[in-house]
């Protein structure tokens, strides 16, 4: 691997040898919550992000801390960009200034893919547009892993904004390639135009579903697109398609709730919902494993993607 761009094009050994790689990371960040490897000494990352991040920026930056190495925040507002300068132009005067690796998250579908042509170094997709966000799924398997014990066979739901949902796709295409059964349920507005070429069970309402999940991935409404008519009303959108305690009671069966977050409470996910973590009840949340495992498979990416160097 010489870069991360997306899951489609990751080989399903690649995806294999980064989830073993964060096995060990997990348990070196919880026995020695401060200690630091020395993979990445002497080596800089730039995390370039065009859009807003809290999870995705932090474990990043944390990532690379704890492998040794040091980060540099890019920010857009601030930047020559706002004179207007190319894309292409900011990442060469970057590579200019010996960078080993760009962490990229940009707004355009395509972004990641078009820097990685354009440099030398290292370039890591953290989303763009609504293409691929290859570090979420990973994170995702290998909160389900850790979990079930496996990948295979388990049936994973993937439930609301698909359309917009760059996580989505590369849930689909990682999970998939891992030997899990995916499906999706939204509405048929938030649903891509040939959804069929992805290889997933399309179900329309929630509680059948749930029925054939062992989890299921909510996704976060994308509020700043419902102004373009995709769903009638936030209300109608949460009485068919919110994972609550009263759809959840009328499974037969335990389901895992995953969420790559921010969390929109009392809107795709109810609070009570998102903060369960106990085993007793018919869901448990691993929201908040999922943001503890990111920061290990960000290690696990950085490692394979510099650390043979």
């Amino acid at each position: 691997m010489r870069h991360l761009l997306g899951l489609y094009n990751t080989s399903e050994r690649d995806i294999a040898l980064i989830l073993q790689e964060a096995v060990v990371f997990k348990a070196a960040l919880l026995n020695s919550p401060h200690e630091s490897f020395s993979i990445l000494r002497g080596k800089t990352v730039v995390l370039a992000f065009f859009e807003n991040s809290t999870r995705t920026r932090t474990s990043f930056e944390l990532a690379v801390r704890r492998l040794g190495g040091s980060s540099l925040n890019f920010s857009s507002a601030t930047s020559s960009l706002q004179k207007g300068e190319t894309l292409l132009d900011t990442i060469a005067n970057i590579e200019a200034m010996q960078i080993d690796a760009f962490v990229i998250r940009h707004g355009e579908s395509g972004a990641a893919e078009i820097v990685a042509k354009h440099t030398k170094k290292a370039v890591i997709n953290a989303g763009d547009g609504m293409h691929e966000h290859p570090t979420q799924a990973l994170l995702d398997m290998f909160t389900l892993q850790e979990t079930f014990g496996k990948l295979s066979d388990l049936r994973i739901l993937i439930l609301g904004d698909i359309l917009h949902s760059r996580v989505a796709r590369s849930d689909i295409f990682g999970l998939q390639k891992m030997g899990a059964v995916v499906s999706v349920c939204a509405p048929p507005t938030l649903l891509p135009v040939g959804i069929e070429h992805f290889g997933v069970k399309t179900f329309a309402d929630v509680r059948t579903a749930l029925e054939n999940c062992d989890a299921v991935i909510v996704l976060r409404l994308q509020l700043e697109r419902e102004a373009a008519g995709f769903i009638p009303t936030l209300r109608e959108y949460n009485t068919f398609f919110a994972l609550t305690d009263e759809t959840l009671a009328a499974v037969t069966h335990k389901v895992f709730v995953l969420h790559p977050g921010p969390v929109n409470r009392e809107i795709e996910l109810s609070s009570v919902v998102t903060d369960r973590d106990d085993t007793t009840g018919k869901s448990n949340s691993l929201i908040l494993k999922q943001v503890t495992n990111g920061v290990a498979v960000r290690m696990a990416v950085l490692k394979l993607l510099l650390g043979h160097s």
